[in-house]
Protein backbone atom coordinates (compact mmCIF):
# COMPACT_ATOMS: atom_id res chain seq x y z
CA UNK A 1 0.00 0.00 0.00
CA UNK A 2 2.71 2.19 0.74
CA UNK A 3 4.72 1.19 -2.41
CA UNK A 4 1.47 2.80 -4.17
CA UNK A 5 1.42 6.14 -2.93
CA UNK A 6 5.49 6.30 -3.41
CA UNK A 7 4.58 5.55 -7.04
CA UNK A 8 1.56 7.14 -6.95
CA UNK A 9 3.73 10.48 -6.15
CA UNK A 10 6.68 9.60 -8.65
CA UNK A 11 4.01 9.77 -11.26
CA UNK A 12 2.80 13.16 -10.26
CA UNK A 13 6.00 14.48 -10.35
CA UNK A 14 6.45 13.19 -14.26
CA UNK A 15 7.65 9.98 -13.91
CA UNK A 16 6.29 7.58 -17.01
CA UNK A 17 7.30 4.50 -15.77
CA UNK A 18 6.10 4.79 -11.98
CA UNK A 19 2.92 5.63 -13.61
CA UNK A 20 3.04 2.75 -15.75
CA UNK A 21 3.67 0.73 -12.62
CA UNK A 22 1.06 2.34 -10.98
CA UNK A 23 -1.45 0.56 -13.48
CA UNK A 24 0.21 -2.38 -13.85
CA UNK A 25 -0.32 -3.05 -9.32
CA UNK A 26 -3.73 -2.32 -9.91
CA UNK A 27 -4.59 -3.25 -13.09
CA UNK A 28 -7.20 -5.82 -11.40
CA UNK A 29 -8.80 -3.59 -9.59
CA UNK A 30 -8.94 -1.29 -11.95
CA UNK A 31 -10.93 -4.08 -14.39
CA UNK A 32 -13.26 -4.66 -11.24
CA UNK A 33 -14.19 -1.26 -11.42
CA UNK A 34 -14.91 -0.91 -15.02
CA UNK A 35 -16.77 -4.61 -14.75
CA UNK A 36 -19.35 -2.24 -12.37
CA UNK A 37 -19.54 0.54 -14.53
CA UNK A 38 -20.10 -1.39 -17.65
CA UNK A 39 -23.26 -3.62 -15.87
CA UNK A 40 -24.39 -0.35 -15.04
CA UNK A 41 -24.23 0.94 -18.73
CA UNK A 42 -25.79 -1.89 -20.08
CA UNK A 43 -25.09 -2.09 -23.92
CA UNK A 44 -25.08 1.15 -24.75
CA UNK A 45 -20.94 1.67 -24.88
CA UNK A 46 -19.99 -1.27 -26.69
CA UNK A 47 -16.57 -1.29 -24.94
CA UNK A 48 -15.24 -4.48 -23.00
CA UNK A 49 -13.73 -4.15 -19.89
CA UNK A 50 -10.40 -4.04 -21.38
CA UNK A 51 -11.00 -1.22 -23.88
CA UNK A 52 -12.78 1.17 -20.61
CA UNK A 53 -9.31 0.01 -18.42
CA UNK A 54 -6.96 1.37 -21.54
CA UNK A 55 -9.51 4.22 -22.11
CA UNK A 56 -9.19 5.66 -18.72
CA UNK A 57 -5.36 4.80 -18.24
CA UNK A 58 -5.30 6.77 -21.24
CA UNK A 59 -7.27 10.06 -19.95
CA UNK A 60 -5.40 9.49 -16.68
CA UNK A 61 -1.51 9.64 -18.37
CA UNK A 62 -2.79 12.73 -20.02
CA UNK A 63 -2.92 14.34 -16.50
CA UNK A 64 0.22 16.11 -15.73
CA UNK A 65 0.88 17.16 -12.49
CA UNK A 66 -2.19 15.58 -11.42
CA UNK A 67 -1.43 14.31 -7.27
CA UNK A 68 -2.79 11.00 -6.24
CA UNK A 69 -2.13 11.07 -2.92
CA UNK A 70 -2.97 7.43 -2.13
CA UNK A 71 -4.78 4.75 -3.88
CA UNK A 72 -8.33 5.72 -2.57
CA UNK A 73 -7.81 9.07 -4.38
CA UNK A 74 -6.87 7.66 -7.56
CA UNK A 75 -9.77 5.09 -7.58
CA UNK A 76 -12.00 7.88 -6.88
CA UNK A 77 -10.44 10.31 -9.79
CA UNK A 78 -10.17 6.74 -12.16
CA UNK A 79 -14.38 5.77 -11.17
CA UNK A 80 -14.97 9.73 -12.62
CA UNK A 81 -13.05 8.80 -15.41
CA UNK A 82 -14.84 5.90 -16.21
CA UNK A 83 -18.05 8.04 -15.70
CA UNK A 84 -16.95 10.32 -18.42
CA UNK A 85 -15.67 7.72 -20.67
CA UNK A 86 -18.89 5.62 -20.42
CA UNK A 87 -20.94 8.84 -20.86
CA UNK A 88 -19.29 10.20 -23.71
CA UNK A 89 -19.85 7.09 -25.76
CA UNK A 90 -23.77 6.94 -24.96
CA UNK A 91 -23.68 10.50 -26.45
CA UNK A 92 -22.18 9.66 -28.90
CA UNK A 93 -23.83 6.06 -29.63
CA UNK A 94 -27.33 8.25 -29.20
CA UNK A 95 -26.22 11.07 -31.48
CA UNK A 96 -25.39 8.29 -34.36
CA UNK A 97 -29.05 6.07 -33.32
CA UNK A 98 -30.68 9.36 -34.08
CA UNK A 99 -28.79 10.01 -37.23
CA UNK A 100 -25.54 11.89 -36.39
CA UNK A 101 -26.66 14.98 -37.96
CA UNK A 102 -28.56 13.30 -40.90
CA UNK A 103 -32.32 13.88 -41.87
CA UNK A 104 -34.23 11.87 -40.52
CA UNK A 105 -36.83 9.59 -42.47
CA UNK A 106 -39.01 7.37 -40.62
CA UNK A 107 -42.28 6.38 -42.56
CA UNK A 108 -43.19 4.11 -39.59
CA UNK A 109 -43.82 5.68 -36.08
CA UNK A 110 -43.68 2.88 -34.72
CA UNK A 111 -40.22 1.87 -35.14
CA UNK A 112 -38.99 5.08 -33.10
CA UNK A 113 -41.12 4.03 -30.21
CA UNK A 114 -39.30 0.73 -30.06
CA UNK A 115 -36.22 2.71 -29.51
CA UNK A 116 -34.05 0.97 -26.27
CA UNK A 117 -34.24 3.40 -24.02
CA UNK A 118 -31.03 1.88 -21.58
CA UNK A 119 -28.60 5.25 -23.14
CA UNK A 120 -31.54 7.70 -22.19
CA UNK A 121 -31.40 6.26 -18.68
CA UNK A 122 -27.60 6.31 -17.99
CA UNK A 123 -27.74 10.39 -19.26
CA UNK A 124 -30.54 10.93 -17.07
CA UNK A 125 -28.20 9.52 -14.25
CA UNK A 126 -25.32 11.93 -15.27
CA UNK A 127 -27.70 15.09 -15.32
CA UNK A 128 -28.70 13.94 -11.92
CA UNK A 129 -25.61 13.34 -10.52
CA UNK A 130 -24.33 16.50 -12.27
CA UNK A 131 -27.60 18.87 -10.60
CA UNK A 132 -26.62 17.03 -7.64
CA UNK A 133 -22.80 18.29 -7.37
CA UNK A 134 -23.97 21.83 -8.36
CA UNK A 135 -26.32 21.40 -4.92
CA UNK A 136 -24.67 19.92 -3.31
CA UNK A 137 -20.15 18.74 -4.00
CA UNK A 138 -19.97 16.86 -1.35
CA UNK A 139 -22.49 14.50 -1.75
CA UNK A 140 -21.71 13.40 -5.35
CA UNK A 141 -18.31 12.88 -4.29
CA UNK A 142 -20.46 10.49 -2.32
CA UNK A 143 -22.08 8.74 -5.04
CA UNK A 144 -19.20 8.62 -7.14
CA UNK A 145 -16.67 7.39 -5.03
CA UNK A 146 -19.18 4.96 -3.68
CA UNK A 147 -21.18 3.68 -6.65
CA UNK A 148 -19.04 4.48 -9.62
CA UNK A 149 -15.51 3.69 -7.92
CA UNK A 150 -17.01 0.97 -5.43
CA UNK A 151 -14.93 2.48 -2.29
CA UNK A 152 -16.10 1.44 1.26
CA UNK A 153 -17.87 4.09 3.62
CA UNK A 154 -14.45 3.92 5.75
CA UNK A 155 -12.48 5.14 2.51
CA UNK A 156 -14.74 7.63 1.49
CA UNK A 157 -14.83 9.49 4.95
CA UNK A 158 -10.60 9.05 4.95
CA UNK A 159 -10.76 10.47 1.65
CA UNK A 160 -13.10 13.20 2.41
CA UNK A 161 -12.05 14.10 5.44
CA UNK A 162 -15.43 13.67 7.64
CA UNK A 163 -16.48 10.59 9.87
CA UNK A 164 -18.54 7.34 8.52
CA UNK A 165 -21.67 8.09 9.73
CA UNK A 166 -21.39 11.53 7.49
CA UNK A 167 -20.59 9.24 4.40
CA UNK A 168 -23.72 7.63 5.38
CA UNK A 169 -26.00 10.15 6.01
CA UNK A 170 -24.61 11.79 2.50
CA UNK A 171 -24.97 8.82 0.77
CA UNK A 172 -28.92 8.82 2.11
CA UNK A 173 -29.49 12.32 0.63
CA UNK A 174 -27.79 11.60 -2.13
CA UNK A 175 -30.12 8.48 -2.68
CA UNK A 176 -33.51 10.57 -1.89
CA UNK A 177 -32.27 13.68 -4.65
CA UNK A 178 -31.41 11.07 -7.13
CA UNK A 179 -33.84 9.04 -6.84
CA UNK A 180 -36.81 12.31 -6.88
CA UNK A 181 -34.93 13.92 -9.95
CA UNK A 182 -35.28 10.49 -12.00
CA UNK A 183 -38.88 10.29 -11.31
CA UNK A 184 -40.17 13.55 -12.78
Amino acid sequence: MHDITQLLQAAAQGDREAGDRVVTALYEDLRRQARRHLRQSGAMTLLDTTALVHEVWLRLADVQGRDFPDRRHFFAYAGRAMRTVVIDLVRARQADRRGGGQDLLTLNTAVVEQTPQAGDEVLQVHEALDELARWEPRLAQVVEMRYFAGLAERDIAEALGVTERTVQRDWQKARLFLAESLRG
